[in-house]
């Protein structure tokens, strides 16, 4: 069976842009940045696909399928915000990160949960913009591209023009086109003329949960407040460049985007909560525990499926994807609510990494550890190398300090090379053109030390 390809339809049509990869693609492509947690990268990638599958189920049914919410437990810094981050860019979904403890239950000062659907409609509303723009790009810069032969080659007054004069200004015209084109007036200067709305400059004190009055007040006053007209010298490059932003913001539809921008967001957009464990009400806490419960309470309702109003219209949550993440060092699953727990179906537990897993984060991802500092330090001329050895201290040398101090897992081995690379680092301007390899009795060397007074690991590492 061939799937269709996902966001066929428009703006006016049913279907979402949402990736058509299989669940072993899914696994794959994680594994690219994120070593292990097999069964965290399993469980996304299943609560994705089954995102593309609902699309293809007859609409009759289609509602009905409610979203596999999902909660990660494991220690900090095992790749569970990664998992969720990397998930995101392979959904092209609208997705925010936010983290419980922002939240206070109605009625205590703090930030109500509904923000989190405004804060995921307004992500929604850029990625569905900038995909607008760059469908109107070619006639946004042809267009911004005869307003600045205008200013190059003002036209005269029509009273003293003729046949001839014109066609002549035709002539250089194009000449000034071919020259703009090929760069040739990049460096040259115009004055352009731009309007901008005039903001007021108002704070508005609202309750919580009307955040958004501000906001709304404010686009309410500079609508009915005049245009400001400004001058700008700049450079022709410069010009071409403010003035295609300003014709492909004309040439777009902002309702139809905003109307689009929702749709994602309902059906393919993804929170991802962390720090869920903080808000856990534990049994072992007497006498008032401000807003734990109650946040537990107040975003049950959003997580259950619900419709939140925000500036850009109704939203609702009922298939927008939700994947919890937690440590639950002092607390467990089971401190959180029934009702709330009931909604998360699909658990995932993250075990801690082990040095085997640390020299696999500094050497095998796409992104690793020391092909960042090696490209860093190539800027200065100076060629980085680590013996397999030395890559094996190093990551013995985070394990250490994890198993004796606070576990932070992979963050760990951030430490362990800033204090490593401190004197390269500082060194490298009057280094260039060097070729330094670290080996393992240099690694010793320059963190023994500190990784032997406990005390000192504390504060350096």
């Amino acid at each position: 069976m061939v799937a269709e390809p996902i966001g066929a339809r428009s703006a006016h049509g049913g279907k979402t842009k949402m990736t058509q990869m299989t669940p072993r693609e899914i696994v794959s492509e994680l594994d690219r940045f994120i070593v292990g947690q097999r069964n965290a990268k399993r469980a996304v990638a299943i609560a994705l696909r089954n995102r593309w599958r609902r699309q293809q189920v007859d609409e009759s049914l289609r509602d009905e399928i409610a979203p596999k919410n999902i909660i990660m437990i494991g220690p900090t810094g095992v790749g569970k915000t990664e998992i969720a981050r990397r998930l995101a860019r392979l959904a092209q979904a609208p997705f925010v990160k936010v983290e419980a403890t922002k939240f206070t239950e109605v009625g205590y000062v703090g930030r109500d949960v509904e923000s989190m659907i405004r804060d995921l409609i307004e992500q929604g509303i850029t990625i569905v913009r900038e995909e607008e723009r760059a469908k109107v790009a070619v006639q946004a810069r042809q267009a911004a591209e005869e307003r600045v032969l205008d200013l190059l080659l003002p036209r005269p007054s029509s009273a003293g023009s003729s046949a001839e004069s014109e066609d002549a200004r035709n002539n250089t015209r194009e000449k000034l086109r071919k020259m703009l084109r090929d760069g040739k007036l990049d460096e040259r200067e115009v004055e352009l003329e731009t309007t901008k709305s005039a903001m007021p400059m108002v704070e508005i004190m609202t309750p919580q949960g009307m955040e958004e009055m501000e906001f709304n007040l404010k686009d309410m006053f500079s609508n009915m407040m005049p245009k400001q007209t400004i001058k700008q010298t700049l450079s022709v490059a410069d010009a071409l460049e403010a003035l295609a932003q300003e014709e492909s913001a004309n040439l777009l539809d902002m309702e139809a985007v905003t109307r689009e921008a929702v749709r994602r967001v309902e059906q393919s957009g993804i929170i991802f909560v962390d720090e869920i464990d903080k808000i856990a009400a534990r049994q072992a806490v007497s006498g008032a525990d401000v807003s734990r419960e109650g946040v537990q309470r107040d975003l049950l309702p959003i997580v259950e499926g619900c419709t939140v109003n925000t500036k850009h219209g109704a939203v609702r949550t009922d298939h927008i994807l939700f994947i919890a993440s937690g440590a639950f060092h002092t607390s467990k699953p089971s401190d959180l609510i029934p009702e709330f727990q009931g909604r998360f179906p699909t658990r995932v537990e993250l075990v801690a990494l082990t040095r085997e897993d640390f020299i696999r984060i500094l050497t095998e991802p796409d992104n690793a550890l020391l092909k960042q500092y090696q490209a860093l330090l190539a800027t200065e001329g100076i060629e980085l190398e680590f013996t397999d050895e030395a890559v094996s201290e190093i990551a013995d040398v985070a394990a250490r300090v994890n198993e004796r101090t606070e576990n932070i897992g992979a963050r760990r081995l951030h430490t362990v090379m800033e204090r490593l690379l401190d004197q390269i680092s500082f060194e490298a301007p009057e280094m260039s053109d060097t070729k330094v390899a670290i080996d393992a009795a240099e690694v010793r060397q320059r963190l023994e030390s500190v990784v032997s007074d406990e005390d000192l690991s504390r504060y350096i590492l």
